[in-house]
């Protein structure tokens, strides 16, 4: 579903963000991206949406990333912003769950039944004529997970899901990440929701993989983690791993 292939990438002439970056994942995958400030992972994600282009080469089922294809990669891809307000930007929930696929050609009759099917899944009907002012932080962050789905993307990227939620609005958001059918690619610091929501991590240093795997293996490799600027997952923090 996603590949990169010997991708690299620098803001400023030798200073390099992104170094021969080759990875890949499979549709239905849940992917964790992890690492310390500066490890890349926003420009990874970046490059993914074509916000930015680098050297080698990226594919999105198949669909090289670059300006002439922009427009069919972002109907594959659907982005989770980490601060919600820069995406919600309509007056309701239902004004902004409308706007993509109304755009996209979709008639108001498919969009209207897309919207109730979104909602419905994710319990969150109550919402839908609520203005977006109005709204609690985490009924926002949900309200943007439903207007990501209603362009029903065939991978869903996250940056930073769960930051600055409640416990119960974290849980939430954990348990509606780990309900979706589609690929997902997530960014976070939040190790514990990583280890909830994901099957696979890659650790980035520097730019470069420093670690692919499974993420029960990863995120218990203390020496790992640490080496790399990280710690354990607060859930095994106190445990005595083998």
């Amino acid at each position: 579903m996603i590949e990169f292939q010997h991708v690299s990438f620098a803001y400023e002439r030798g200073r390099s963000v992104i170094e021969d970056l080759s990875f890949s994942i499979a549709d239905g995958e849940a992917v964790g991206l992890i690492g310390a400030n500066g490890a890349g992972k926003s420009t990874v994600m970046k490059l993914l949406l074509g916000l930015v282009s680098g050297e080698g080469t990226i594919l999105v089922d198949g669909v090289p990333v670059n300006r002439q294809n922009l427009s069919q990669i972002r109907r594959k891809l659907g982005f989770v912003l980490q601060n919600s307000d820069n995406q919600m930007f309509m007056p309701t929930v239902y004004e902004d769950m409308i706007f993509a696929p109304l755009n996209y050609g979709l008639s108001r009759e498919a969009t209207e039944a897309r919207v109730d099917a979104v909602l419905e899944q994710l319990g969150l009907q109550e919402l839908k004529h609520r203005h977006n002012h109005k709204i609690s932080g985490g009924e926002k962050r949900m309200a943007a997970i439903a207007t990501i789905l209603a362009m029903e993307p065939e991978a869903v990227l996250m940056d930073e899901p769960t930051s600055a939620l409640d416990p119960y609005n974290r849980r939430l958001v954990i348990n509606t990440i780990r309900g979706l059918k589609q690929t997902k690619l997530i960014t976070s610091h939040d190790l514990d929701m990583i280890l909830d929501t994901c099957d696979r991590v890659i650790l980035l240093s520097a730019g470069r993989i420093a670690a692919d795997g499974p993420a029960d293996q990863i995120l218990r490799d203390r020496e790992l983690l640490e080496a790399h600027r990280m710690e354990l997952p607060f859930c095994l923090a106190g445990r005595r791993l083998e």
